[in-house]
């Protein structure tokens, strides 16, 4: 058994995904550091470049490296990379300290202990770590407030010696508040400013992108129709969208952003003056959504992109609003080869629904009276009565236009 080693503090555990998120690094740390040794922009020393290679996602070039050194903390670092019972038994009888402890910590998040890790005689970030671990104990054991209770100790913990592990704690613990009934949800539009704070200016820009973006669609969410919380939700998209990322290397997080702003556009109360121009920020937002947008790599957000644009091209005020709605119907017919009716039944009938609404529009009457005969059957097979309805009473009002039309031309 090796003497007792103390970490040097703080360690950058909890920040990354696992298995790097287990490592612990030798040597002197200090805060600056360890932001550097997380963030991909850094190059490490070279007594650690074992970490920059797990961080790259070269986990078999970062064992070799570790292969090279000795001791204990490079012994539990080859177990993190590459676990094994026989060595999980091994480093029990050799680790001693906050290694032991991580030691178990690392053998439970990596499937080789069935009980969660004790956090006794750890703190700051390690102690953190290990609530973590049992906060997902909890969670996969059904029971949420513990976890809650688990986490909130964690970022209590870790807010000062490891602000980045913090900010993800937090935002874990806004996940969970989120599945919470009213009003507790509420909590989590907390956690996930404070997560946002905790952030500070590390150059994390895919790490503070995501939070922001969790931030909008919490206070899309919960807004209910409150002004402030859909602004708050319109800055937290545009914060996604100018925090620094390729728009190429993040497409589906930049098609997201636009959509949720097109969305939110069309619900905020405006001035009937700002009616024509918030519709029309909003048609823009769903195009970016879709330009950023790969129908064949993103096939269901595609789809809800494709149709909010069609959707609001229908309503958009302008001097050609016959193109408008022509390229409503084009883009509803694109949507048609790719939502399959056997899939999703009512939502391929609303499709030739909200298409012969705009084919009525265009006086294009037979085919509008067709598509809408499908979507009545449709709804009425899967019990949707308002929406057989809906398309009944569209059926009626062509039928009246036809009729009108027919009398004035005799």
């Amino acid at each position: 058994m090796t003497d007792a080693i103390r970490l040097s503090r703080p360690q950058p555990v909890g920040i990354l995904p696992v298995p790097v998120g287990l490592l612990v690094l030798p040597g002197e740390m200090s805060r600056d550091l360890l932001h550097e040794c997380v963030a991909a922009q850094h190059r490490l020393p070279d007594c650690w470049s074992f970490y920059a290679l797990a961080r790259e996602g070269a986990w078999a070039q970062a064992l070799e490296e570790l292969r090279k050194c000795d001791g204990p903390i490079a012994a539990y670092n080859r177990f993190v990379l590459s676990p094994a019972a026989d060595d999980l038994e091994r480093l029990r009888g050799m680790l001693t300290g906050e290694l032991r402890s991580l030691l178990e910590v690392a053998a439970y998040s990596l499937g080789l202990a069935e009980d969660a890790p004790s956090a006794e005689g750890l703190d700051g970030e390690l102690l953190a770590l290990a609530l973590m671990t049992q906060a997902v104990s909890s969670i996969e054991g059904g029971e949420t407030l513990p976890a809650i209770a688990s986490l909130e100790t964690a970022v209590a913990a870790t807010r000062e010696v490891s602000p980045l592990f913090a900010a993800q704690l937090a935002a874990q613990l806004a996940s969970l508040w989120r599945t919470q009934p009213e009003p507790s949800c509420s909590k989590a539009l907390t956690y996930y400013r404070h997560a946002i704070a905790l952030m500070g200016e590390a150059n994390m820009p895919e790490m503070r992108s995501e939070l922001w973006m969790q931030l909008g669609v919490a206070c899309q969410e919960q807004a209910h129709g409150r002004d402030d919380r859909m602004k708050e939700a319109v800055t937290a998209y545009q914060e996604v969208l100018r925090g620094g990322l390729v728009a190429e290397e993040h497409a589906e997080l930049f098609a997201l952003a636009h959509n949720n702003l097109g969305l939110l556009y069309l619900t905020m109360r405006m001035s009937e003056a700002g009616d024509q121009l918030r519709m029309a920020i909003a048609v823009q937002s769903f195009r970016e959504g879709l330009r950023h947008c790969d129908r064949d790599k993103l096939p269901e957000l595609w789809s809800s992109i494709q149709l909010n644009l069609a959707n609001s091209l229908q309503y958009l005020t302008s001097s050609h609003p016959e193109e408008n709605l022509v390229q409503a119907v084009e883009l509803y017919e694109e949507l048609i080869t790719v939502r399959k009716k056997a899939f999703d039944p009512v939502g391929y009938g609303r499709i030739l629904s909200n298409q012969a609404n705009a084919l009525a529009h265009l006086g294009i009457f037979p085919p509008a009276l067709e598509k809408l005969q499908e979507a009545r059957k449709l709804f009425e097979w899967h019990n949707e009565r308002e929406l057989a309805a809906s398309a009944m009473d569209l059926v009626g009002q062509i039928h009246e236009r036809v009729s009108v039309t027919s009398a004035g031309e005799n």
